[in-house]
């Protein structure tokens, strides 16, 4: 079988793109598998994301590298080439509640999500004998005000030291500090509670019953120093009635959030998500 590679791209938007990317793939005697591309009017920002096989050897890559390097400068791009069958290394980290984490490791393990776990960050040992079943890496970092800054250089620590790609907040209950999110900047993904924006603080679902809401849901998005105010790049929402109790809309919550979640990252590691001022472009596959 042909060797695959997904290229992705974002640059100045102008006539001729298309063009420009198809011929290239001419040139270099390539399979346009998938095309995927969109232009934003109001950023005047092209996007595009393109699955391709080769026909030739190894050097056809360097080729193809080099004709996308004189592409790229022509069209002041963003852009990168990568094996299609590359799985993207993750990182974990979780609170007390583990039906995220679940979610995402069995679809992992099914070969639903395109990524190696590179193991479980959390900061309380709660949930580390539930975990064990997978046999991953398990990391306790505890974290209180006054060790914040320590804990998350030992989190970068692991990061750098599991090779980690992405981090993924699965229910982790603290806040990320500025410094942090900038480090991990377009690297980590939460999942929060509701169809942003919602009910923030303590107890969201029983304020939400409280206001006889006929709507829940979950938002998955990048994280940022503006909390839960990232670039969202997936929701899910379920239509309730009055009959639901606040433990009703927790159990439901649960299954969503895992669902938007699940299809965050699975948008992320498939390299389909692009950010795109404030906001994501998030390519079908």
């Amino acid at each position: 079988m042909a060797p695959g590679f997904i290229l992705t791209l974002s640059c100045p938007d102008r006539v001729g793109i298309v063009a420009r990317l198809a011929r290239l793939m001419e040139q270099h005697d390539c399979f346009i598998v998938a095309s995927r591309t969109f232009g934003d009017i109001e950023t005047g920002r092209f996007f595009a994301r393109l699955v391709f096989n080769m026909n030739g050897n190894g050097d056809q890559l360097g080729a193809v590298h080099a004709g996308m390097q004189a592409a790229g400068e022509e069209l002041s791009a963003d852009w990168k080439i990568r094996p299609s069958a590359e799985r993207m290394r993750v990182l974990l980290l979780v609170s007390k509640s583990d039906h995220c984490a679940n979610t995402l490791l069995y679809a992992a393990r099914r070969g639903e999500l395109p990524i190696d776990v590179t193991g479980i960050v959390s900061n309380h040992d709660t949930l580390k004998a539930s975990f064990a079943h997978w046999n991953l890496p398990w990391f306790h970092v505890p974290v209180t005000a006054a060790t914040k800054a320590g804990a998350e250089a030992r989190l970068m620590d692991i990061v750098d030291e599991t090779g980690s790609e992405l981090v993924v907040l699965a229910r982790y209950m603290r806040v990320l500090s500025e410094n942090a999110c900038r480090r991990l900047e377009g690297r980590v993904i939460n999942i929060h509670h509701s169809f942003l924006p919602g009910f923030k603080g303590a107890q969201p679902f029983h304020q939400a019953h409280a206001r006889g809401v006929k709507v829940i849901g979950a938002t998955a998005h990048y994280v940022t120093a503006d909390l839960d105010e990232g670039p969202i790049i997936s929701q899910v929402t379920e239509s309730i009635d009055h009959s639901f109790t606040p433990d009703d809309m927790v159990e439901t919550g649960r299954h969503i959030e895992g669902i938007a979640l699940l299809r965050a990252v699975k948008a992320h590691a498939e390299h389909r998500v692009f950010q795109n001022s404030g906001k994501t472009v998030v390519f079908a596959r």
